[in-house]
């Protein structure tokens, strides 16, 4: 969402969405599963290319999980089990991410629609879909029912990301401009050392690309997450989205998009911002409110719910929120089917 100077902070907030940990709510320290330190079922797109899809549950509705900009599919190995009990649920890893194969640059949104409508097809998952996306999952899942609207039943959008916050908040703004120039190099130095073989490392800078162990994660998992990171293809595609996000967050949300009756639930969290700086973070909350009230009126079943007592990862926060927020998703495309 906002990005600080330095390396080590730099990755706690680029890379921290690929990460499960989550030390805000001990009271439910659940454990990432081992199943994460290896390929679920790898779905042929063609071309030489693969994506890692992984499926659970039954039931005549399926559900897609959409990851935000730097994470996989382990992202939503709290609200997976909650759903597979009531339909067939899906998290899949986008290109170039865990254990898919790295995708043709550049990765932007338009790249990852087409990914996912082959992917859906490819391996003959039921649609009309219920969708949920977090973060940029959010924007992905939205092109996605913009272009494809017949196979989508029904949105359920995590914290979308505030859009046109210049406008909001203009001194956050410069300033994040300043930063991405330090940001980028440093990110360049990673897949260069990534290029070369040479992470992990121990060099004092370069060691911090691969950040700190999960503490959510078996050693074994931890093992495979660094391997995953370790390799060129996941820091070209991490520069290539980062790139793109900075024309997709600097636009508003288009005033022709529009998804009709389909039922779309956006949920806010309540600390995004918290670690913002006093004089930033009432622009950046009022960026984040008009771009998500603009997005819950695009559809005319739009409904904004507030999640208490959360970061900006609802689903490793408060995975309950999720599952309810699906469930009711469902329902609503159930009636509108019937």
């Amino acid at each position: 969402m906002y990005l600080k100077a330095g390396s080590a902070l730099l990755l706690t907030v680029v890379l921290g969405q690929a990460r499960a940990a989550n030390t805000e709510h001990p009271a439910t320290p659940q454990r990432m599963p081992d199943t994460y330190a290896r390929a679920a079922k790898l779905v042929d797109l063609g071309h030489g290319r693969h994506l890692n899809l992984r499926c659970s549950g039954n039931g005549p509705q399926t559900v897609i999980l959409e990851a935000g900009a730097t994470a996989d599919s382990s992202t939503w190995f709290k609200v997976q089990p909650l759903l597979a009990s009531r339909a067939r649920v899906c998290a899949y890893d986008r290109a170039g991410y865990g254990f898919s194969g790295e995708g043709p640059l550049p990765r932007d949104i338009d790249a990852d629609v087409a990914d996912l409508h082959a992917l859906i097809h490819r391996a003959g998952l039921t649609t009309p879909l219920v969708m949920v996306g977090h973060s940029l999952g959010s924007n992905i899942v939205r092109k996605y029912a913009s272009r494809y609207p017949a196979d989508v039943d029904a949105m359920v959008l995590i914290d979308p990301p505030a859009q046109d916050i210049g406008r909001f908040a203009p001194d956050w703004q410069k300033d994040e401009d300043t930063l991405a120039v330090q940001r980028f190099a440093f990110l360049r130095r990673c897949e260069e050392a990534a290029e070369k073989h040479e992470l992990p490392s121990s060099d004092p800078e370069l060691s911090h690309c691969l950040g700190e162990a999960d503490p959510l994660a078996s050693a074994k998992l931890n093992a495979s997450n660094l391997a995953l990171m370790s390799k060129p293809a996941f820091w070209h595609t991490v520069l290539s989205v980062l790139q793109d996000n900075i024309r997709v967050f600097k636009q508003p949300v288009s005033a022709r998009e529009t998804h009709g009756s389909t039922p779309l639930i956006v949920l806010s969290a309540a600390n995004t911002y918290a670690d913002a700086l006093p004089r930033d973070r009432k622009g950046l909350e009022e960026a984040r409110s008009h771009t998500q009230a603009q997005i819950v009126a695009t559809s005319s079943r739009g409904t904004l719910v507030h999640v208490p007592d959360t970061s900006h990862d609802i689903q490793t926060d408060q995975p309950e929120a999720v599952a309810k927020a699906v469930m009711q998703a469902l329902q609503m495309a159930r009636h509108v089917a019937g």
